[in-house]
């Protein structure tokens, strides 16, 4: 299948399988899921690793580019790499020999999606 034929993620799709917790309770499977993607992202060398992808120019960041900004050695950063990776929050291709990181778009969406609140919804026990 080439990249022309694949689905876009993070369209209606993601919106349905990812109601906001205020109004539905999350089953066991989404918790795990869902855990593993924030639990990546309560580390904040990985929070700025997705964050300097995401901003990058064109979308997606050699590990090559990655590496200057941290003051931790390039092992450490190639192992927040991957748990990124294996929490479905970014994708990788080796190209010769570096590898290039982008951000799964339909992962953020499904985060984002999860912690909205209805509009006209006023949390309770909020002090105005």
């Amino acid at each position: 299948m080439s990249k022309s034929e694949l689905p876009v993620l993070g369209q209606d799709d993601q919106a349905v399988c990812c109601s906001p917790m205020v109004r539905e309770p999350l089953g066991a499977a989404a918790a795990v899921d869902l855990a593993r993607m924030f639990k990546a992202l309560s580390d904040p060398v990985r929070l700025r690793l997705l964050s300097l992808i995401a901003s990058h120019e064109g979308g997606e960041a050699c590990v090559c580019d990655l590496i200057g900004p941290f003051d931790v050695s390039q092992p450490t950063i190639s192992h927040h790499l991957k748990v990124l990776r294996d929490a479905g929050l970014v994708g990788s291709e080796r190209r010769g020999t570096w590898v290039y990181y982008w951000v799964l778009p339909a992962a953020l969406a499904r985060l984002s999606s999860l912690l909205q609140t209805p509009a006209g919804t006023v949390a309770a026990g909020v002090a105005g």
